[in-house]
């Protein structure tokens, strides 16, 4: 019996997860999680069952009927006016005991799975009408990019080693993942890939006499990235202290934790955090954010946006300049002098 990889660990979850949440959703839902499945990723699914769980709660509330119930022909009756009050009902509700409460992009990300459902519905011929179409989509205000600057990199690699604000027991801790935690961080900031894609590497996805490696990217698609040799050279270090691990021989992950098993995303997030306190107490780094820190410096490099969005995986080139404010800033500042108004 072949051996699931990590991604098709996370997509079987991600399903299940998804067939958990249709069993509070009207019937036609179900029909419609079959009919995006091959236009989706089970991560997308996943968040889409989650909204319309609170989409279609909201609605019960003022049907008086249970989620479950509702029908098609209450959904045909549904004015755009009733998702706009379900967009400001967002703001802060109650959804199984629980209160939440949703910014501009929590709202977005809700209003797009109840368009995803009522285009479906409509292209289906279920309902008359696509009303989710008229409502605007909730603008999303930039905010400021946090990332660490040049010497506050230098830092967090060296915390690794010598922890200046680490308990007794957490320095001792810290010796036994080291090398395991200082190759992480190396190649967060090395290549910027995504903390899936980093927790998803086997030690065969690596060519050392390339310096290359393979990622599986969102969506599933795949890319070869390549490293320097400092990358390298911390990934060589934690490679020979793996192999001193008593593992199993099917486990094929490039990185481990303590319990001898593949390092998990909470994990991966929680050392970041820990070591990014060091460097930068003031500043709340994620993974994420050590992203942003390599594509800033990859742009001020090259000077080249494509390239960084290619490195990156997007898709598209506005994202790249979207996410990384200081591009388009050091783009102003190039062509500050390029307009002569005097010829003399």
């Amino acid at each position: 019996m072949r051996t699931l990889s990590f991604f098709e660990k996370r997509d079987l979850i991600n399903n299940k997860k998804v067939g958990n949440y249709c069993i509070n959703l009207p019937e036609f839902c179900y029909d419609f999680f079959i009919g995006i499945e091959s236009t989706t990723t089970a991560l997308t699914r996943m968040n889409y069952a989650m909204d319309l769980n609170v989409f279609f709660d909201f609605l019960s509330q003022i049907l008086k009927k249970n989620s479950s119930d509702i029908t098609l022909d209450d959904v045909s009756k549904i004015k755009a006016s009733t998702i706009e009050q379900f967009m400001s009902y967002l703001s802060f509700y109650e959804f199984n005991g629980k209160v939440y409460k949703n910014q501009e992009s929590g709202k977005k990300r809700k209003l797009s799975s109840i368009k995803s459902l009522f285009k479906y519905l409509f292209n289906h011929d279920l309902i008359p009408s696509d009303v989710a179409s008229k409502i605007p989509t909730p603008k999303l205000h930039l905010k400021n990019i946090i990332r660490l600057e040049k010497e506050e990199v230098s830092k967090m690699i060296n915390s690794i080693e010598n922890p200046r604000t680490f308990s007794a027991r957490q320095k001792n801790y810290n010796k036994n993942t080291t090398a395991r935690d200082n190759a992480i961080i190396t190649l967060f900031l090395g290549t910027g890939i995504r903390i899936s894609e980093l927790a998803g590497l086997n030690i065969e996805d690596f060519d050392f006499s390339q310096n290359a490696f393979k990622v599986t990217r969102k969506g599933g698609s795949q890319s070869i990235l390549y490293f320097s040799e400092e990358v390298a050279s911390a990934l060589k270090l934690w490679l020979i202290h793996r192999k001193t691990l008593r593992l199993d021989d099917s486990e094929k992950a490039m990185f481990i934790s303590l319990q001898n098993r593949r390092l998990g995303i909470r994990a991966i997030e929680n050392l970041v955090s820990k070591f990014a306190k060091e460097a930068s107490p003031l500043k709340k780094i994620s993974p994420h954010k050590l992203r942003s820190t390599y594509g800033t410096a990859l742009y001020r490099e090259t000077k080249d946006i494509y390239i960084v969005a290619d490195v990156l995986g997007h898709k598209d080139v506005n994202t790249t300049r979207k996410h990384y404010a200081a591009i388009s800033e050091d783009m102003r500042k190039n062509v500050a002098d390029k307009v002569q108004l005097n010829d003399e």
